[in-house]
């Protein structure tokens, strides 16, 4: 609707240990201080947000305060009310080409479908019109990436699985009846497919649009968490995701002057200085390490105050778009920005309408815009973490 300012999503994630479920509740609970609908989800398997919060926390949405609830999602049961119909016809495939019951159980479930409907939760917050302020909890790093990463793939997988309508099935259906002993999905499991793509339909929409959806990324002054936020960064990137700030928790207070500390000092002091350095222009909100565990509401709110000393929780703090596209002198070039990644980590593919860039890992089909798709790409380059594509100006 016109006018309505959508729900702002702020999801926070790092390795497994920094802290940022104590940062994301902080977040949560600061932004309900302010008079802001606020709900902090937590999507991480091992959940530990309502230990935080000092709240029972379930897979429905229960108060905190007067305007803050919490939810620990519970994907598993999401996923089976939401699956089974479509398992039950893989399964029905899969043993008809041989592979035996336990295997067949198996293969029908998708590696990572779960989480899918964690997003779907995450999508169903933000548009319900609720809520001013969704704010989540994810998983370690390695499972926000892949967590944020399918949509793009899901959505492959499924066309590749179910790529004709009802329409078309109700005519070749009887067709392959005669001629195979192949099970064929009925209406039945077409209707559950189309349940399935409304739940992730509209779900990249939101968490990619910058202006409502930002990730920002906790670390401990430490070399293997630095490195592994540089990846993250890289990956989140690449599938087009706005990291707008780095929360650099557990920095030792300067009030800390016992030698025995003398040498960890210094190294926060570096590893600051490098996190500084190489994820400028972001942020860094800087968080010493507490003098007792932050639990409860009280130490929570503390933990806000350091963190954004009066500031809006909610501002984005960095603006940037990871993919661009402008005319560049006869030609057109698309850019985007891929963070910390050297040339020998990425692969470059033109399939159709799509440009298929693979780093490390993880594979993106960026579909080209209009203006792009009918021109052949004359060369790319990357360079300061950024992948510049250039397009002939004429047409194929």
């Amino acid at each position: 609707m016109t006018g309505v300012t959508p729900t702002r999503v702020i999801l926070f994630t790092g390795k497994g240990g920094v802290g940022k479920t104590t940062v994301a509740a902080a977040t949560g609970l600061c932004c309900a201080d302010l008079g802001l609908r606020t709900i902090v989800l937590s999507t991480d398997p091992a959940h530990s947000l309502g230990d935080a919060l000092e709240v029972d926390l379930g897979p429905l949405a229960v108060p905190v305060t007067g305007e803050l609830h919490g939810q620990q999602l519970d994907a598993q049961d999401r996923m089976e009310d939401s699956w089974a119909q479509i398992q039950r016809y893989l399964h029905e495939v899969f043993r008809w080409a041989g592979v035996d019951d336990l295997e067949a159980e198996e293969l029908a479930v998708v590696p990572g479908l779960d989480e899918v409907f964690a997003l779907a939760d995450i999508k169903h917050h933000a548009s319900s019109g609720r809520w001013d302020v969704v704010v989540v909890d994810c998983g370690p790093t390695a499972e926000t990436v892949r967590l944020l990463s399918l949509p793009d793939v899901l959505g492959r997988y499924m066309e590749r699985l179910f790529p004709v309508g009802r329409r078309v099935n109700r005519v070749v259906s009887p067709v392959l009846a005669r001629l195979t002993s192949l099970p064929v999905a009925d209406d039945g499991v077409f209707a559950a497919t189309q349940r399935f793509y409304d739940q992730l339909d509209g779900i990249r929409e939101i968490l990619a649009d910058g202006a409502q959806t930002s990730v920002r990324l906790v670390v401990n002054p430490e070399r293997m968490v630095i490195a592994e936020a540089r990846r993250t960064h890289t990956y989140l990137s690449l599938f087009g995701y706005h990291v707008d700030a780095v929360v650099a928790n557990r920095i030792l207070p300067d009030e800390v002057d016992d030698p025995f500390f003398a040498r960890w000092k210094a190294l926060h002091t570096e590893h600051l200085a490098t996190i500084e350095q190489e994820f400028a222009p972001m942020p860094i909100l800087r968080l010493p390490w507490q003098p007792a565990e932050p639990v409860g509401l009280d130490a929570l709110r503390e933990v806000g105050r350091t963190l954004y000393g009066g500031d809006d929780p909610t501002a984005r703090l960095s603006a940037g778009q990871p993919v661009r596209a402008r005319a560049n002198g006869e030609g057109y070039v698309l850019e985007l920005d891929l963070p910390f990644t050297a040339k020998d980590q990425v692969d470059l593919g033109r399939r159709g309408d799509e440009l298929l860039v693979r780093v490390g890992p993880y594979r993106k089909a960026v579909t080209l815009p209009e203006a792009l798709r009918h021109r052949p790409v004359t060369g790319a380059r990357l360079d300061a973490g950024q992948l510049a594509v250039t397009f002939a100006g004429g047409r194929s």
